[in-house]
């Protein structure tokens, strides 16, 4: 089969590798139509995230058909339209009997690396490196699902592959940092990054209640879409002081919750903070570039949430947590729970409450793979979303 193969950093192709098998029985064959390229998938082109090997099948945003299950998936059969969750849960662990899926105790076979970097392990990813699996992702036209009777959740034919891949993260991502913030009558929610997570989070906030969304970004275009779509005041950080801005547009108190949609590559400007970070980074002495991080603990009101869903993978300089501690700053954070929230999400794209697929700005063939990277990581043709079809 063809799949999209990590080849070193910028650097990926489309290859020929042997098609994917039952390995266990609770495994099933998807035969993919729609995989996406994340925001997330960008952090292992530019070589960021660890245990990276040449010939890795990137992907963990995909649905499809089953072709095959394994005796004990009783819940699928072969001809099943499914979306497929990134993280890769167990359902039985004590994690995922609390419905904390992205930190299965079971599904990462390489928990013993993570262990030593993060103290304990999070849940095995598709397409995401060996620290976190090294399981053969969704980029390709066939993916094996581990755990098929727990992760994938059926789509019904009138929901499009558009709206339903969405699901299998950038959706849930965004609606679990809009969740974290605790949104009350009232509220006003800042978003860091108006990427497409950042943009459903956004989204996912005012449809929880926000009476106003903030997001903050540099791109034009994805400020319009900000506005446009999820009805956002925005802030453009290339010719805006950001915490100035976001106190005189809340009579000098902050926003409610600030949200970090942004991750471990934040950038602002030709800063010095921005020159620190760039330089440690490139130097690999620091992992993150933590910039919007930073810049959320101090905009948030005191006694407000700061909703991490941004990714990092390592270690953050200059954490401003005297600003944290002091003025009663409540964090919450995490990869997302996505099977927690794949069916709720589904059922609000059907009564029409929110369409997901607004921030796709590209559709491409498979075989398209590597240019679809380089337009998405480039920014060019005002690239939001880059959906591959199969």
């Amino acid at each position: 089969m063809k799949a999209t193969a990590w080849m070193g950093k910028d650097s990926v192709k489309v290859v020929d590798v042997p098609d994917p098998t039952i390995m266990n029985a609770r495994d099933a064959i998807v035969r993919i139509t729609s995989t996406a390229i994340c925001g997330s998938d960008l952090h292992l082109y530019h070589g960021y995230i660890p245990a990276m090997r040449k010939g890795d099948i990137l992907g963990h945003e995909f649905m499809g058909e089953v072709v095959e299950v394994g005796p004990q998936v009783r819940n699928l059969r072969p001809g099943d339209r499914v979306v497929v969750p990134f993280p890769i849960a167990c359902g039985h662990c004590s994690s995922c009997q609390r419905g904390l899926f992205s930190v299965c105790e079971n599904s990462n076979p390489n928990a013993g690396v993570a262990e030593k970097i993060m103290g304990h392990s999070p849940a095995g990813i598709f397409g995401y490196s060996h620290l976190l699996g090294g399981y053969a992702g969704g980029q390709a036209e066939y993916a094996r699902v581990p755990f098929a009777d727990v992760g994938p959740i059926k789509v019904p034919d009138e929901v499009p592959d558009d709206q339903a891949v969405m699901l299998a993260d950038v959706l849930p991502t965004g609606f679990m940092g809009a969740e974290m913030c605790d949104i009350k009558p009232g509220d006003v929610i800042a978003v860091w990054g108006a990427g497409p997570v950042g943009l459903l989070a956004a989204a996912s906030a005012r449809m929880l209640g926000a009476e106003r969304v903030i997001v903050i970004d540099r791109y034009p275009y994805r400020l319009r879409l900000a506005e446009e779509h999820t009805g956002a005041e925005t802030i453009n950080y290339d010719d805006t002081d950001v915490l100035d801005a976001l106190n005189a547009m809340t009579a000098g108190r902050g926003p409610d919750a600030c949200i970090d949609a942004v991750g471990l590559e934040g950038h602002h400007g030709n800063t010095a903070v921005y020159a620190y970070d760039r330089a440690k980074q490139a130097a690999r002495v620091e992992t993150e570039r933590p910039f919007a991080l930073r810049q959320a603990i101090l905009a948030c009101r005191s006694g407000g949430v700061v909703s991490v869903v941004g990714a990092y993978g390592g270690f953050v300089d200059k954490f401003p947590m005297g600003a944290f501690m002091n003025r009663s700053l409540i964090m919450r954070t995490g990869q997302c729970h996505v099977q927690r929230y794949t069916r709720p999400l589904l059922n609000r794209i059907q009564r029409g409450d929110i369409d997901p697929s607004f921030i796709i700005s590209h559709r491409m063939r498979l075989k398209d793979a590597a240019k679809g990277y380089k337009i998405f990581q480039k920014k060019q043709d005002e690239c939001t979303k880059v959906v591959l079809k199969v």
